[in-house]
């Protein structure tokens, strides 16, 4: 695979039960995170967002491998799951139209996080402001999404990026 610790290679690598479980993992790193700094300072936004943002940097720079981790989308759908879930719905509808009309699990990130901005962008506007430091944090991971998927804008652009497929593996006897 491509070496990244990331959901979509343990997909293409190990079949998708592998996938969905490293998919899972990583989003209840997020997930976890902030509903610890609920439980604990349940008032406090900044605290949520820093510990959302720990997780998706934890994730992403793990030290465990160098500084080398993954790109953090999952991780960063925990933690925008225990934020702002529906504006991470809307995202992750994106996420799935995409991915299975261009079959590119990275254009389909790449749009979920855009959908995420612009869904959060709305909301914050029509409630008031309330509560604009989430519609920062989504423009700040947005931002870590698009830079660590810089690579696969390229092969996108050259035509040489993976796709990924929907058919089930045969099974080698």
């Amino acid at each position: 695979g491509s070496g990244n610790v990331g959901a979509t290679n343990a997909l293409r690598v190990l079949g998708w039960k592998w996938g969905l479980l490293a998919f899972l993992l990583d989003m209840s790193k997020g997930l976890g995170a902030v509903i610890l700094a609920k439980s604990l300072l349940p008032d406090n936004n900044l605290v949520l967002i820093l510990a959302g943002l720990a997780s998706i940097l934890g994730h992403i720079f793990t030290i465990f491998l160098r500084f080398k981790g993954g790109k953090g989308v999952a991780t960063s759908a925990g933690v925008f799951a225990a934020l702002i879930p529906v504006s991470l719905a809307i995202a992750l509808g994106c996420f799935i139209i995409v991915t299975v009309l261009s079959r590119y699990v990275s254009a389909g990130s790449i749009s979920a996080s855009l959908a995420l901005v612009i869904a959060q962008s709305y909301f914050t506007f029509r409630n008031g402001l309330q509560n604009p430091e989430y519609l920062v944090l989504a423009v700040i991971v947005a931002g870590f999404v698009i830079i660590k998927h810089r690579s696969n804008i390229q092969r996108l652009i050259k035509g040489t990026e993976n796709k990924i497929s929907f058919k089930k593996k045969e099974q080698s006897a």
